[in-house]
């Protein structure tokens, strides 16, 4: 099969654990930070440059949160892609199934009949599911190649 959508949504929850925990270390740092008993104009300096390194955190951190939805909704394509070419499967079976009773009893065939009857189907599960022309088969695919 082409992804394994169960795998890809537990490596976003991954990815969302990270963005909390190194959210977390930057409140850490710049807490410590500020906490600290050190005054005058180096001890401000040290402060302001931790507080532009934890807004570098929080940026990453806002990255792994985007890169967590993206992987949820590119899982979530890859299942409809998976039902779409079970279903187009089972209708195509169907469809040949049919058609050999037919042609099977039939004194002169139906070309729609034969062609159903000559189909070579692609592999099970494979994408080219996705894009076969059948007689009396449509999958109402409007994905994005």
């Amino acid at each position: 099969m082409y992804g394994d959508s169960e795998v890809m949504r537990r490596r976003a929850a991954q990815l969302r654990d990270q963005a909390v925990d190194i959210t977390a270390l930057a409140d850490q740092l710049v807490g410590r930070a500020e906490a600290a008993q050190w005054h005058g104009r180096a001890a401000e300096s040290m402060r302001m440059r931790i507080r532009d390194r934890a807004h570098a955190l929080r940026e990453t951190a806002a990255r792994h949160q985007h890169a967590a939805e993206v992987l949820e909704r590119h899982a979530a394509e890859v299942d409809l892609r998976k039902d779409v070419i079970a279903e187009m499967e089972q209708r195509a079976a169907r469809l040949v199934e049919e058609a050999r009773a037919r042609v099977a009893t039939a004194v002169a065939p139906d070309p729609v009949d034969e062609q159903l009857v000559a189909f070579d189907p692609p592999p099970a599960g494979h994408k080219d599911w996705l894009t076969v022309e059948l007689p009396g088969l449509s999958a109402n695919w409007t994905g994005r190649p």
